[in-house]
């Protein structure tokens, strides 16, 4: 017996004349399709959206649009892949009617539309908000670490910088004393190096000792902790032992299908304050008076908690149950509330912005004081309060409150008029907490794994915003297709 033998290739085919003959009516090729004809690129922000009057006709946003879709959906990120692509895949001739941009125009709309390509994936969440698919009743925020175009070795902090420069001093003073015992020698043919090529090493050294120097003293002007060469937004990322220079990813996403309702690029070296901007990013976006949000104990901040207590989210964060002081804003006059004073240890300080004041657990005010050099945080305190309070939520009687932020952050200045606080018991629900995992984890999984997007291809933090646009809204592409289907989803595209 044979093997399965294959067709003679000198055999005349009759092939079918048309391509869509090829591209059956539930490929998910005609999903992108639709959506994109249905999206007005010009409101949305894309550059380029009307033809040149003269020159040579250029491609439509749509078109790349399409190509960078089906890509990211297909694991295919690469410019120069998709070039390829619209050249031997049929899907992908279907899709671009036969047009082959270069890999530079392809390239090039990318880097050109980062912020319009944010607009597509909220406007795809706004879509699938209306056909259902979003629950807007539990979301999961966490964040996630992504590699971004920059090695260990070209990322600097402090440290570093002090221990490069130490080690440049002593190889230059090696090559000086080489160079003057060279001098007092009559007969130098013995020496591996002549004295120019010594002056030309301690040039290079002190040219590598200069760059490392300045780079120091710009982590001294801006307060910052991290310097990154080639992507000079990225940053040191450790997590469990295991360390990326990169970007740390927050996104919140719907309980109901695991589909991701909002996201933030950021170079946070961890979760800490993200929890309240993400949550109402998501409420905003889901259109919602009201939401509750889960979160690992990494974003367990008192102030984050307050600041979606007040602002209609339910917080539920794995930790201990706690208690803190919120802040209700109201118009016109302050009315009487009721506060708790009793006594409690648990209770941790609430800083709110936008009056640049701190509640201490007790309910009572902290105005801000003094600025730390050494630990970068401004000092709040209210030693009146402290001195006759019987609480022992401070370590010694006069004990002030930190906040870290920057050195032109700080001011004195303060509005505590028509202030309202009241003292509340935070107490997650574990029946909630348990869903953590099982919600936030599918989509990254996901996204790194099978659609391969667990690097980044660009520069700059305002580049890989546009990246991971199109990474979310590829994914939330394929939830909504596996979902609906194909034919449910292009009607529910042509009757919206």
């Amino acid at each position: 017996m044979n093997f399965v033998q294959g067709a003679d290739r000198s055999q005349i085919t009759m092939f079918p004349e048309a391509i869509d003959d090829y591209i059956d009516d539930n490929n998910s090729v005609i999903v992108i399709d639709v959506y994109v004809d249905s999206l007005d690129m010009k409101s949305l922000g894309f550059k380029k959206t009307t033809p040149n009057d003269m020159g040579r006709p250029m491609y439509s946003p749509q078109l790349m649009l399409k190509i960078y879709l089906y890509g990211y959906l297909n694991k295919i990120r690469s410019t120069r892949r998709l070039e390829t692509e619209t050249k031997r895949n049929l899907e992908m001739m279907w899709l671009t009617k036969k047009l082959s941009p270069d890999h530079k125009t392809i390239s090039r709309f990318r880097k050109d539309n980062p912020k319009a390509l944010k607009k597509v994936f909220r406007d795809f969440v706004k879509l699938c908000s209306r056909l259902g698919l979003y629950g807007k009743e539990l979301i999961s925020v966490d964040g996630s670490r992504f590699s971004g175009v920059n090695s260990k070795d070209n990322n600097f902090n402090d440290s570093k910088l002090k221990d490069r420069i130490k080690r440049l001093d002593i190889k230059i003073d090696q090559y000086l004393k080489e160079l003057d015992n060279n001098d007092k020698k009559e007969d130098t043919t013995d020496n591996p190096k002549s004295a120019e090529e010594i002056s030309e090493i301690i040039k290079e050294l002190k040219s590598r000792k200069e760059k490392y120097e300045q780079m120091k003293k710009h982590l001294e002007e801006t307060e910052e902790t991290q310097v990154s060469l080639v992507d000079p937004d990225t940053r040191r990322l450790t997590k469990n032992g295991e360390t990326k220079i990169g970007y740390n990813v927050q996104t919140a996403v719907d309980s109901k299908n695991k589909m991701i309702a909002e996201f933030d690029v950021t170079n946070s070296i961890n979760d800490f304050g993200h929890l309240s901007v993400t949550s109402q990013k998501a409420k905003e976006i889901l259109e919602v008076d009201t939401i509750k949000t889960t979160a690992d104990k990494g974003y367990n901040s008192a102030t984050d908690i307050a600041e979606c207590l007040m602002n209609g989210i339910e917080p539920h964060v794995c930790m201990e149950e706690d208690e803190i002081t919120i802040c209700l804003e109201i118009l016109g006059e302050a009315k009487d509330v009721d506060q708790i004073i009793e006594p409690h240890v648990n209770g941790r300080f609430v800083y709110l912005k936008k009056r640049n004041i701190a509640l201490c657990p007790m309910g009572k005010i902290f105005y801000p004081s003094s600025y730390s050099k050494n630990k970068k945080e401004a000092r709040f305190c209210n030693r009146k309060e402290c001195r006759k309070c019987q609480n022992k939520c401070t370590a010694s009687e006069y004990k002030d409150f930190g906040k870290k932020m920057k050195k032109q952050e700080f001011t004195k200045e303060y509005n505590d008029n028509n202030l309202r606080i009241k003292q509340v018991r935070v107490k997650n629900d574990p029946a909630i907490t348990r869903q953590r995992k099982e919600i936030v984890e599918h989509p990254y999984g996901t996204i790194k794994r099978a659609m391969d997007s667990e690097y980044c291809l660009m520069r700059g933090m305002n580049n890989v915003v546009g990246e991971f646009s199109l990474s979310f809204l590829a994914y939330n592409l394929k939830r909504a297709v596996n979902i609906l289907g194909c034919r449910g989803l292009i009607q529910a595209i042509t009757n919206t």
